[in-house]
């Protein structure tokens, strides 16, 4: 399988290199409309390669309509269309919600001024960027009484008062800490640790080479992304899928392809045919109480997606953020349970459920993966804090630890409990999860999420809008995701009950 193993790493033709290199200089506007591109002969000795490389990938550009040629003058920037987007008018139809989370940047100031008073106001993004705005982020940030967009865990449910004293206790260890660097793959004696934990609960046979320490869960998506995806690389992602996600793999030029996240997971006959078709070199899954819907995929389909990865030759990305968020039995092993090729890289959060702030995730892969991982790491951040490590390292292995999950596990059910006991009343429908953060509620056909939620924030209450889990934002334009983590029990009631009263506003007017 060696060769197998080589090929998420292979390079491709220089011709595609340089013509990736110049669309990206394009795209991010290093080059304006009609600016002209260095000579084929100045950029082939710019770069060391042959011009006949460069004549190629300017060749390729015209053909794309990115760029055209103008006879004994050289190669120019094509201009792009401009799109006006009325965003009042069109709200309501598929085409309209494409543009909001689509290729058209657009902010969340934008997208609710129409509703929301002049009062309330978004900060707009501090500098200009060609590439798709973190909805997500934005809606995160906009201060509200009744948080369910958030999908963290409420600060009085996590052992304050215990990490303060693990604090004290990592500063008297280790005295000279902050006088020094993590290394870029992260504290061996966290690393070692972290080995055994999957030694044990698992039954992952782990070296501490093979776990790289990062700064939460969003930076490895985005450190395997920089590694595994160049501009045009098929991805397939679960839809709807986590929004944070879609837009690293769209800063990266992906193209994005789809498989429906049913409540019994894929159909795995669709993602085989998929996979023929559009031959990915990665996909995207978060298995385990999938966000947003709450989901998991069987055992019997975690084992057949690494068989058909082993087959077809892409890489599987495995985000598993909520594993230990269940509420009666454990959930299926991982999918990287059952790879024996390296065909996953597996990411597990940790920091959530225990310190936010500490931002603590590990990534585990197979070395010839491991080692590109690392240099990219070392770009990033040159290691993630020595000190947050420190303190995790010294809480995850305490025996505190696990009856602070027994007790976050009950707290979190009766949560969702509650939730779902204001909603029973409405033709909401939902599949109650078994673990998790979240509810996915299905809103009665033809009911916009997008303008339940300006109305609602209106009323200073946050959910996330169905679209902005879909990359394709036309397939669940109905569908809300509702975080019962975040908030009381008392602030649940009083949160749906304004999120009713913004619904039954909306339907009295259409």
């Amino acid at each position: 399988m060696k060769n197998k193993r080589q090929d998420f790493l292979t390079k491709e033709p220089l011709s595609r290199q340089v013509y990736d290199y110049l669309l990206t200089r394009i795209e991010r506007g290093d080059y304006a409309a009609h600016d002209k591109l260095p000579s084929v002969r100045s950029l082939a000795e710019q770069l060391g390669v042959h011009r006949l490389t460069v004549f190629k990938s300017y060749q390729q550009l015209v053909h794309k309509g990115k760029i055209y040629a103008k006879d004994r003058s050289g190669y120019y920037v094509m201009p792009c269309t401009e799109k006006s987007v009325d965003i009042h008018n069109n709200l309501h139809s598929s085409t309209s919600v494409r543009s909001i989370t689509g290729a058209d940047t657009l902010t969340i100031q934008q997208l609710l001024s129409p509703v929301i008073p002049a009062s309330i106001n978004f900060k707009p993004p501090v500098v200009s960027s060609p590439l798709r705005t973190n909805l997500l982020s934005e809606l995160q940030a906009y201060q509200v009484d009744y948080q369910f967009s958030k999908a963290l865990i409420d600060p009085a449910l996590l052992p304050n008062a215990y990490m303060s004293e693990y604090v004290k206790k990592v500063f008297d260890l280790y005295p000279k800490l902050l006088g020094t660097y993590s290394t870029v793959q992260g504290d061996e004696e966290l690393r070692l640790s972290l080995a055994e934990y999957f030694k044990n609960r698992h039954q992952f046979f782990l070296l501490p080479e093979d776990i790289l320490i990062t700064s939460g869960a969003l930076q490895a998506i985005d450190l395997v992304a920089r590694l595994m995806i160049k501009p045009g690389d098929t991805v397939i992602v679960e839809r709807p899928t986590y929004s944070a996600a879609i837009d690293i793999f769209r800063q990266q030029g992906a193209h994005i392809v789809t498989i429906p996240m049913l409540p019994d997971g894929y159909d795995m006959d669709q993602l085989e045919a998929i996979i023929r078709d559009h031959k990915p070199r990665m996909m995207y899954v978060n298995p385990t109480f999938h966000n947003p819907t709450g989901y998991v995929l069987p055992a019997s389909k975690r084992k057949r997606l690494v068989e058909l990865a082993e087959e077809y030759h892409f890489l599987i990305t495995e985000d598993d953020t909520t594993y230990d968020m269940y509420f009666e039995e454990e959930p299926p092993l991982p999918i990287y349970g059952y790879d024996t090729e390296g065909v996953v890289m597996y990411i597990r959060s940790f920091s959530k459920y225990i310190a936010p702030g500490l931002r603590i995730a590990a990534v585990l892969c197979r070395p010839w993966l491991m080692k590109e991982l690392l240099t990219i790491k070392s770009l990033a951040d040159g290691g993630s804090p020595l000190l947050g490590q420190k303190i995790f390292l010294h809480y995850f292995t305490s025996s505190r630890m696990q009856t602070h999950m027994e007790k976050l596990r009950i707290a979190l059910s009766l949560r969702k409990e509650a939730m779902e006991k204001c909603l029973a009343g409405t033709t909401w429908e939902w599949i109650s999860p078994k673990g998790g953060l979240d509810l996915w509620i299905q809103l009665p056909k033809g009911v916009s999420s997008m303008e339940l939620l300006r109305r609602s924030l209106a009323l200073s209450v946050s959910f996330v809008p169905g679209p902005f889990c879909d990359p394709d934002a036309v397939h669940h334009s109905s569908s809300i995701r509702l975080s019962y983590c975040y908030t009381s029990e008392r602030q649940i009631e009083e949160g749906m009950l304004l999120l009713k009263t913004a619904y039954d506003s909306l339907v009295r007017s259409t």
